[in-house]
């Protein structure tokens, strides 16, 4: 049974827009992307917006409806009440292209930041063995679609432009812990990379991330809580750090020894070859 629905959808670009009323004809089952192609087919031409599979499995659709951000494809008319205005906005945390259309280019960039798996270098292919629960622990992030929903609702990004330069976000930090928890991941310093060059310690867990995810991924309990508790251990750990004090002694004293023998084989050489001299 076809009803009507009030949309109030943003027209405009990088420069100036608003947001324009609307009303359509909605069918029983459609979901927000379908009722948006009508409006496009019927009323607004030229109105831009991003889709692709039309099944949330690519995440070209992401924008803001009723101010959270949400896969238009899989938004059900049906959840709204009959007198309610959907509002339709672009993601907030990038820049606008074009009414619904935003540039989410800066994702690519921190995606390019994240050094790729590295294998052991003697490692042939065809070699390679894991355990099943080094699979498994790994195997929920693989679930992400890109759709950078948890990345423009995150607030370090969304309220403040400038911790962009020096802020990965939700999405690469859940790539930064699946390469950390592989066994055959052979670098061993991604841990330290997170907090130092991607910003972990900018992340106060407000697990608005995991809300929005449409893959359930549980990106702050299973990501970002476990690497934080890492990397405080390998910094804080009172443990640890007494055994890398007590290393760094033990290096510093084996060199200074060396040092030593070094330089007093180098003036018993001198005193003997100014004894050949006479």
């Amino acid at each position: 049974m076809a009803k009507n629905v009030k949309l109030r959808i943003w027209r405009g670009d990088a420069n100036s827009g608003k947001l324009e009323d609307v009303s359509v004809e909605a069918n029983e089952g459609e979901v927000v992307l379908d009722v948006i192609h009508r409006v496009q087919a019927t009323q607004m031409g030229d109105l831009a917006v991003r889709w692709n599979c039309k099944a949330g499995k690519c995440g070209s659709c992401s924008m803001e409806i009723n101010g959270k951000p949400r896969l238009a494809c899989m938004t059900q008319v049906a959840n709204f009440k009959e007198d309610e205005t959907i509002t339709i906005t672009p993601l907030r945390a990038f820049p606008v292209i074009k009414d619904l259309v935003t540039d989410v280019s800066f994702n690519y960039k921190k995606a390019m930041e994240v050094e790729a798996f590295s294998p052991p270098a003697d490692l042939k292919p065809g070699e390679a063995r894991m355990e099943q629960i080094d699979v498994e622990r790994s195997q929920e992030f693989r679930k992400c679609i890109e759709c950078f929903l948890c990345q423009d609702t995150c607030h370090v990004i969304r309220d403040h432009e400038e911790n962009k330069k020096s802020f990965a976000g939700p999405r690469f930090f859940i790539r930064i812990a699946e390469l950390d928890m592989h066994p055959l991941d052979v670098l061993k310093n991604r841990k330290k990379k997170a907090q130092e060059e991607h910003g972990l310690g900018m992340c106060n867990i407000t697990k608005c991330c995991t809300e929005v995810c449409p893959e359930h991924i549980r990106i702050t309990d299973n990501a970002i809580i476990p690497m934080k508790e890492r990397v405080v251990d390998i910094k804080y750990d009172p443990v640890r750090w007494l055994g890398s004090k007590i290393r760094k002694r033990e290096i510093a004293s084996t060199l200074s020894k060396r040092c030593i023998s070094v330089l007093g084989s180098n003036i018993f050489n001198r005193r003997n070859y100014s004894n050949w001299w006479g």
